[in-house]
């Protein structure tokens, strides 16, 4: 799939397999990451069986725009709106509190929910045609390293995974900056440390 014009007819069929709770492999702005529909318990599921990911770690969600990011959180702050307007899209996730649209298995029981705008052309396509947001946890097999280029994906995964968008080599072999935001009251901290030094999310908030 073209990486900066991603072809419609491809996007719809990967948005098909979606709507069927297949897990699909794409390309995000940082690696090749694992998608589903989250409001698939049972696709959600298959993510925890693939990656043998902690029940407790919960999943974080890619997004067209900010604008879905109120319709999927609460509480959300000028903290928030600062961090949006400055690192979105791009490779900044941002922890908060889930609105009541999201399923608690998504957020692992935490009421909390990881979301992020990407720069990839091809995740927000789908994520537009899809009308839903999709899972990004990194597409690599536990204890494995993170993929930086389809084929990577299938050497990890085999026939476990339905379909494999090919988008060529991502753009960046660092991962996203964690910043949670779910304490509220303005309060922020960095959960990891990625593509985005901390010192630009302090810069960014100081106002």
């Amino acid at each position: 799939m073209n990486p900066d014009e991603p072809e419609p007819h491809l996007v719809s069929q990967v948005v098909e397999s979606l709507q069927r709770g297949d897990v699909v492999a794409l390309p995000t702005d940082t690696f090749y990451g694992l998608a589903v529909d989250p409001i698939n318990l049972r696709a959600v599921e298959r993510i925890y069986e693939l990656k043998a990911r902690a029940k407790h770690k919960p999943l974080s969600l890619l997004i067209a725009d900010v604008s879905q990011a109120y319709d999927l959180a609460r509480n959300i702050d000028s903290t928030f709106d600062r961090l949006a307007e400055k690192f979105w899209p791009g490779p900044l996730t941002i922890v908060v509190k889930a609105g009541t649209k999201l399923p608690l298995r998504v957020t692992a029981n935490t009421g909390n929910v990881a979301l992020r705008v990407p720069e990839a052309p091809i995740c927000r396509a789908v994520v537009r045609e899809l009308g839903l947001p999709i899972t990004a946890t990194s597409a690599n097999l536990r204890g494995l390293p993170e993929c930086m280029h389809a084929g990577c994906v299938r050497d990890q995964f085999g026939d476990l995974l339905p379909m494999i968008v090919d988008g060529g080599p991502t753009a960046r072999n660092i991962p996203t900056t964690i910043v949670d935001l779910s304490g509220g009251g303005n309060s922020w901290m960095i959960l990891r440390e990625g593509a985005i030094p901390t010192h630009e999310i302090a810069l960014a908030l100081q106002r």
